[in-house]
């Protein structure tokens, strides 16, 4: 592969003919592409297949993950077809981009498990079937777990140098930090680029999509296609997607936003929305929502309290998506009622507990380490202490308080609030 790709952004001042590439730069999805001018001609005349890869590291995806879901739901509703390509391959080997230590190998049953896991989310996102702008699913280990060695290295091997593959972020920062880079994850960048290759042969597939740190990967795609197959293909990255405050998106102080509602209840995901910097709303809006464009300029021109307002419709537009309709409404009056009417209701996110526990009394502190809506007892005591800690509405002021099955309320539960905004139900069993 030659050292300097010929793929680079296209000037400032050129503006697409494309429904697709339109509502991309209209929406901040945006940060590579190669050959703007090309994809866009490509765009207006054609079918588009494009894909994004997902690898089966946990048993759902997150909110980190939910960019290049809206790309291909971006795609799709602009008449293309989007390839959702599970990794039950890739996944085998870890992708090394910008990770700083060697991921740990999982069994094929655990990524299997994983996968299974993962596919549900983009249910709710795109419509599957045999249409020509329908999603389709596939999986690289369909072609990656069978290759031949020698073949694949006289194949596919002679159109990388070692020079060029030195000179990708994810391996000089590996290099640069003197973490050890194995030989396994040096090849994935290769995989990376056979998998594009063989979705052009399998399904057609034009571009492959990703976000900001794929960019090297997504270039040795596009160039195999060239060279082997003689095929102009195309590549589009996102930018990296930080919260206001710095931070990753889709990481909070309990974990990862999780999109599986096994794992996130519908409520907290709502709740994540909700609680949303007021300089996130308006990006967020255009990023993981429908609303019109129209709409959002209005929302994120509200200023002091009415900001609230454009929060909610980025909950129950997310929630929405993800979720269900009911499942939005259901988490909005939740919030209303705990937090505006202060009352209780079922609908909280409930944690068990062994009865036996109230029987004999349970402390406080430890109570809300179990609910999870603190990690230790010191951080509940500091809770206490700044009068944010409720139990069944009413301030804690006791940090050794023993709750007992006397402190259930009349639904036969106990409350526990941290914040105006953080509650947990704990139901005896």
């Amino acid at each position: 592969m030659s050292d300097t790709p010929q793929n680079s952004n296209q000037p400032s001042d050129f503006t697409p003919r494309s429904k697709f590439l339109q509502t991309m730069h209209e929406r901040g999805f945006i940060h590579q592409i190669t050959d703007e001018a090309a994809l866009d001609d490509k765009l207006c005349s054609s079918i588009v297949p494009a894909y994004i890869g997902f690898d089966c590291t946990a048993d759902s995806l997150h909110v980190g993950n939910l960019v290049p879901i809206m790309m291909l739901r971006r795609l799709q509703k602009a008449g293309h077809k989007p390839i959702v390509l599970m990794g039950g391959g890739t996944t085998r080997i870890g992708d090394p981009s910008g990770k700083d230590a060697t991921r740990q190998l999982m069994t094929e049953e655990k990524i299997n498990q994983n996968m299974q896991g993962i596919k549900k989310v983009f249910e709710q996102y795109l419509t599957f079937g045999d249409g020509p702008t329908d999603a389709v699913m596939m999986n690289n280990a369909d072609w990656l777990n069978g290759l031949q060695y020698i073949d694949f290295l006289r194949e596919v091997g002679q159109h990388f140098t070692i020079n060029r593959m030195l000179s990708f972020e994810s391996v000089k920062i590996r290099l640069d930090r003197e973490n050890p880079l194995t030989f396994l994850e040096f090849n994935y960048m290769i995989l990376q680029a056979y998998d594009f290759l063989e979705l052009g042969r399998r399904a057609g597939c034009m571009m492959q999509m990703g976000g900001s740190d794929q960019w090297g990967n997504i270039i040795n795609g596009v160039e195999l296609n060239r060279r082997i197959d003689r095929k102009e293909v195309y590549g589009l990255t996102t930018p990296l997607i930080t919260l206001a405050s710095g931070e990753k998106m889709g990481k909070t102080v309990d974990g990862a936003v999780w999109l599986n509602s096994e794992k996130k209840s519908p409520y907290d995901y709502w709740q994540f929305w909700r609680n949303s910097a007021d300089a996130d709303v308006g990006r967020f809006l255009r990023l993981f929502t429908d609303v019109p464009m129209d709409e959002i300029i209005r929302l994120e021109n509200l200023e002091g309290a009415e900001i609230n307002e454009a929060k909610k419709i980025l909950a129950n537009a997310a929630t929405t998506m993800c979720h269900s309709a009911q499942a939005a409404k259901a988490a909005e009056d939740t919030a209303r009622s705990a937090f505006e009417e202060n009352s209780l209701t079922a609908d909280l996110p409930t944690v068990g507990i062994e009865k036996s526990a109230l029987s004999s009394g349970i402390n406080i502190a430890e109570l809300f380490v179990l609910s999870k809506l603190v990690k230790s007892k010191g951080e509940c005591r500091r809770l206490i202490k700044g009068g944010g800690a409720k139990l069944n509405d009413q301030k804690i002021t006791d940090g050794d308080f023993n709750v007992t099955l006397d402190d259930l309320n009349a639904a036969g539960n106990v409350k526990l609030s941290s914040g105006k905004k953080r509650h947990i139900l704990m139901k005896p069993e």
